[in-house]
């Protein structure tokens, strides 16, 4: 994928709903949590029935911020998604919105015994990392996971979305993010989709009504930075 730039129009419209193109200026560790959604062999690794092949490009920068988020002091959330429930609790979308074939591939790629569901392997995701299984689109929807809840325990109040694919399962997740009152910013060298297009159109829709877009370095800088 070609690097994400702002066009100077979207630019314009940030700075005159919200007066600054970034609202989250520091970041507090202890209250911030980098979200990593997807990033399954389902989804990233090649030849797998969803996969996103400019996912793979985007290991290294989640690598980089994990580190140094735990280093800070800060929160790792690995979201997987699981077909454990898919169909009890998402009935309509699996039994109408896939066609059968594509229901049931989905359904066994990401069974939790099945190579599908794990994350892809040159993630260097640690044991005292947090681990949430998902069912739907968005993490933090009701009946998609405790996300939310296990967050709030945590005291965490700071977001940083990761992951693929940008334009559905990361922007479900962020939107829900701060419709529940988080700070919220979407990694634009950490979020990937199929094509660059649908990347670019979901993070300039993202900063103009819902949060922040900012680079890897960019929060980097701003961990632990004073208000």
């Amino acid at each position: 994928m070609h690097p994400y730039t702002v066009s100077e129009s979207v630019k314009e419209r940030v700075l005159r709903r919200k007066g600054r193109l970034v609202c989250i200026d520091s970041i507090e560790p202890a209250r911030a949590a980098l979200v990593v959604i997807d990033m399954q062999n389902h989804f990233v690794a090649e030849g797998f029935p969803s996969e996103a092949a400019p996912a793979r490009g985007i290991v290294g920068n989640i690598n980089r911020l994990a580190q140094a988020m735990r280093a800070a002091g800060g929160t790792v959330a690995w979201i997987q998604t699981t077909a454990t429930g898919a169909l009890e609790r998402w009935a309509n979308h699996h039994h109408h919105g896939l066609r059968p074939e594509v229901r049931d591939r989905r359904l066994a790629s990401l069974a939790e015994d099945s190579p599908g569901f794990q994350l892809y392997p040159a993630l260097q995701a640690l044991p005292d990392d947090l681990y949430v299984r998902k069912i739907m689109f968005s993490a933090l929807v009701p009946g998609s996971s405790d996300l939310h809840e296990v967050l709030s325990r945590r005291g965490i109040d700071t977001l940083l979305i990761a992951g693929t694919t940008t334009n559905v399962c990361c922007d479900s997740t962020a939107r829900d993010a701060m419709m529940l009152d988080y700070r919220v910013a979407m990694l634009s060298d950490g979020t990937a989709t199929r094509h660059d297009e649908e990347h670019a159109a979901t993070l300039n829709n993202y900063q103009l009504f819902f949060g922040d877009v900012m680079t890897v370095d960019e929060a980097i800088a701003r961990l632990g930075r004073k208000p």
